[in-house]
């Protein structure tokens, strides 16, 4: 595999929340995304799932909980917790998920 640029694959999607996937190591998934500010409604998945802010801010939240996610730092949401990004989140995301998640 190549070296990858995350910020520059996050930056050239399309669309901002979509993500795209950029390997896998063992039964993970890593995938990367541009969030735009817009909030993304309540999820929860069957797997937990790692969410790592390289740049920009990550607002979520997490079970009633508000959490925020700065630069270099990572939330592990555990697996069937409900979770949603509240507005304002910025920047570049990357996803690591396994199991159920994989869809």
């Amino acid at each position: 595999m190549s070296l990858i640029n995350l910020i520059d694959t996050a930056t050239d999607l399309d669309d901002a929340w979509s993500s795209r996937v950029v390997g896998e190591v063992g039964a993970a998934r890593v995938k990367v995304l541009r969030m735009d500010g817009l909030p993304v409604e309540v999820e929860r998945h069957e797997e937990p799932e790692a969410l790592l802010v390289l740049d920009g801010h990550l607002a979520l939240d997490v079970d009633g909980r508000s959490v925020t996610v700065a630069p270099g730092e990572v939330y592990v949401v555990p697996a069937g917790t409900p979770h949603a990004v509240r507005p304002g989140s910025r920047g570049t995301l990357v996803i690591v998920e396994t199991g159920a998640g994989l869809s």
